[in-house]
């Protein structure tokens, strides 16, 4: 089994004291023997069979999901209709990024909500305006949009590109309106980033999507240097670590070369860090690590800690281009949610934070390399930070399934063969080797379902 990519750039090495913490005896202490006998069950109590099949009565079909029905959280556990604990290492996919009812998160919220939740964007609010100040202080950024999710955040990124090419141009010219995207990527579901987005089972039943994207090849420099074209290529949108993908991360070459091409074409570089930024990797920002600045970073899921909120960060030269009335929305950085997001954004910035998260994501990775290691079905870990993918070579749905029924809640990546492991930054290491060892004692049921 190959470990971790050795091209991945991180400045950050385990210290020695960390692997003398990994020597010692995993504990399985963190859930109760009492706990882990009714999680191992795999039947649904009346109570979760009751919400399950109101689900299916009154809301539209979209999704498969797993039989649990969560009823509370507190930390990084989640806990079912039925009582049943479970360590959450996905984090509502990647989003509750310092767990579940974080008391400082809680106190923030019920004070603003108390104060104020929503006005829209016809007044002022100084919420949003103090949001949008921080985030412009610890990023690259000169200006800021908000939205409400990371999808609407990427329409924002793709109308931005469109009015800035066309603000260059004389007039009687045609402005660039094409894209690139990449293989393995996922920028959302609404018609413009499902455009952009790679897997065809969520774009084909939608044709036609919006025209001009073009699909290279993840990593691919030569192939990138010949396709972005003057006069042609409005943007190139590229996730720095690919979450959906599979857990996939580019090389610093990789992005050296798109952000060359983009300056000596006229196009614009996007950095899509909806899952992979603000803090996940142990920067603040995932690009942080290859030293490579965009033009625009759209961010998403973390950043208010589970209340919807997205934002488009442009640089001045890309803001200039918009005029008033250009774009909009009616909930988008409403005093309620940008006030919990920037008790959020100053929590996780803080650098012993994210050196933290740095650490925890190497310690996870040696202790799953030492738990799986020797298991023909792996193939490989991988990722940086909190971002952690295990790749097999057969379907990872047994295996959530076998995780689950032991108290631990895992996503897929990728075709369906990669365990997405993305947990709150604020996870203990007892708690990551709880979960190491629970992936050791259900890898078998891949070898059950091969049979």
């Amino acid at each position: 089994m190959a470990t971790l990519n050795s091209s991945l750039p991180n400045s950050i090495s385990p210290s020695a004291d960390l692997r003398r913490r990994f020597k010692r005896k995993i504990s399985s202490c963190l859930v109760s023997e009492k706990s882990q006998e009714k999680t191992s069950s795999p039947s649904i109590s009346w109570k979760a069979k009751e919400i399950i099949e109101m689900e299916a009565k009154y809301l539209v079909g979209t999704y498969a999901r797993a039989p649990v029905a969560i009823e509370r959280g507190n930390g990084c556990r989640v806990y079912d209709a039925d009582g049943r604990e479970y360590l959450d290492m996905a984090a509502g996919i990647a989003v509750n990024s310092l767990g579940h009812c974080d008391p400082d998160l809680v106190k923030v919220l019920v004070e603003q909500g108390s104060n104020l939740w929503h006005v829209s964007n016809a007044y002022y609010s100084l919420p949003q305006v103090e949001l949008a100040k921080r985030l412009v202080e610890c990023s690259f950024s000169d200006r800021v949009f908000f939205t409400n999710s990371g999808t609407e955040a990427n329409e924002a990124a793709i109308k931005f590109a469109r009015k800035f090419q066309r603000h260059l141009i004389a007039g009687g010219e045609e402005p660039a309106t094409e894209f690139i995207s990449f293989s393995n990527s996922f920028h959302g579901r609404t018609i413009g980033s499902v455009a952009l987005t790679s897997k065809e089972h969520y774009r084909i039943p939608f044709e036609p999507v919006m025209p001009g994207v073009t699909f290279l090849e993840y990593g691919d420099i030569e192939a990138a240097m010949k396709t972005i074209v003057s006069g042609k290529t409005a943007a190139v949108f590229v996730e720095p670590i690919q979450g959906e993908g599979g857990i996939y991360s580019a090389t610093k070459d990789f992005l050296q070369a798109l952000r060359t091409a983009c300056d000596d074409n006229g196009a614009l570089l996007i950095f899509d860090e909806v899952q992979c930024g603000l803090g996940r990797t142990g920067h603040l920002w995932a690009h942080e690590a290859y030293g490579i600045i965009p033009d625009i970073m759209t961010l998403a899921k973390p950043l208010a800690g589970g209340l919807p909120i997205g934002a488009c960060l442009t640089t001045e030269r890309v803001a200039e281009a918009m005029n008033l009335g250009d774009h909009g929305s009616t909930f988008a950085g409403s005093p309620l949610v940008c006030k919990v997001a920037l008790k959020v954004l100053n929590k996780i910035q803080d650098p012993n934070f994210l050196a933290n998260v740095a650490r925890k994501g190497f310690y996870l990775k040696e202790l799953l390399n030492q738990a799986l290691g020797d298991n023909p079905h792996v193939k490989e870990v991988r990722g940086l930070g909190l971002i952690v993918g295990i790749e097999l070579d057969v379907s990872a749905t047994p295996l959530v399934n076998a995780c689950r029924q032991s108290g631990l809640l895992v996503l897929t990546a990728g075709k369906g063969n990669v365990i997405r492991l993305v947990p709150p930054l604020i996870i203990s290491e007892e708690e990551l080797e709880y979960a190491a060892e629970v992936f050791k004692k259900c890898m078998p049921a891949l070898d059950a379902a091969s049979v």
